[in-house]
């Protein structure tokens, strides 16, 4: 794109930022009596429209849409395959998952174009791996592997998603779009921490922090295994731990003081802090007006939104207190 066309995006992209849901917006469903009364709400901003009144329906409209928006106004093929992994790999799990036990993966396929679910089994049922995405050909055979001789559902993730995050911060590195390094190199760092705390409150040996953690420009991730490793302690949780500590001041020192102080809060708290921070990221896109930054940040920002909205539905649907809802939902773009 020439910088006419980015010009010509942007401004079309500033007229649909106006339909973006506010903190306001997301502050008014918190304290609504139901799911229903959710639906309602976002129909008369606009959302799920032609689809059916239910949950699942109206986010698979939005996710629809805001495809459409991004290829309408030109965000490269290349990004949007980057921005695709996370689900390409966890479609990838559920389907070795799904092919190598006779129980259910309990979680629901993404609905990729070329690899949805009867995509994923199809060549994972074939071995026929050299089918797969570039990215997935040498990891799926060996977390196949893992789950046919061993049967350890855990290890097969770790690899799989190791890979993922490998494969994001190559792309990080490769990448010319100076926001898509950023938000990569941050989303790695921050699935990182994510690794490291769930493994320290675990009790999880060094080996499997090896495994389990990809390098970041953001972190040092040898001091990180260090510092998280739990061979020989007590499964506490990790703030009552000498590990967690140690795990929550070398965040401080890195840079991550905020990190450590959500995750002293609740892991609900730090999931939310985690999306914020994206969010931060992003943001100076608003005031951009000659590059594809602003087209990128705005699928970051609908993609956040409806994550927030599908917690918001699912909180409804189970009856959860609004102070439980609270704690998870993110800080929107607008």
């Amino acid at each position: 794109m020439n910088n006419l066309d980015y010009i010509y995006a942007v401004s079309r992209i500033r007229v649909k930022e106006q339909s973006l849901l506010t903190d306001s917006d997301i502050n008014a469903m918190i304290p609504m009596k139901t799911e229903d009364e959710v639906l309602d709400y976002l129909q008369s901003k606009g959302w799920g429209a032609d689809a059916e009144k239910n949950a699942s329906a109206v986010l698979a409209a939005e996710e629809e849409r805001t495809l459409e928006a991004v290829n309408d106004l030109g965000l490269d093929e290349e990004t949007r395959k980057i921005l695709s992994y996370p689900k390409l790999f966890h479609n990838l799990k559920t389907g070795i998952r799904e092919v190598t036990t006779a129980e259910s993966p309990g979680r629901a396929y993404y609905d990729l174009p070329d690899f949805g679910k009867a995509r994923v089994r199809n060549i994972l049922e074939r071995n026929a791996f050299d089918e797969l995405p570039e990215e997935l050909r040498t990891v799926a055979p060996a977390a196949l592997e893992v789950m046919l001789k061993t049967r350890d559902a855990q290890m097969c993730d770790t690899i799989v998603d190791r890979a993922c995050l490998e494969t994001m911060s190559d792309a990080a590195k490769h990448s010319k779009n100076r926001l898509l390094q950023q938000y990569l190199e941050l989303t790695v760092t921050l699935t990182d921490i994510r690794i490291a705390v769930r493994a320290s409150r675990m009790g999880k040996p060094e080996d499997y922090l090896r495994k389990a953690l990809a390098d970041t420009a953001l972190l040092d991730v040898d001091e990180l295994v260090r510092v998280s490793a739990g061979a020989g302690r007590p499964k506490e949780r990790a703030e009552d731990a000498d590990g967690g500590n140690a795990l929550f001041r070398y965040l401080e020192r890195a840079g991550f003081a905020e990190a450590a102080e959500a995750l002293k809060i609740s892991p609900a708290a730090f999931e939310r802090w985690c999306d914020n921070a994206l969010i931060d990221l992003i943001r100076p896109m608003r005031t951009v007006n000659e590059s594809v930054g602003p087209v990128l940040a705005y699928y970051l920002a609908r993609e956040n939104e409806i994550k927030t909205v599908r917690i918001i539905l699912t909180a409804k649907a189970n009856d959860f207190p609004d102070e439980v809802i609270e704690e998870r939902v993110r800080k929107m773009y607008v």
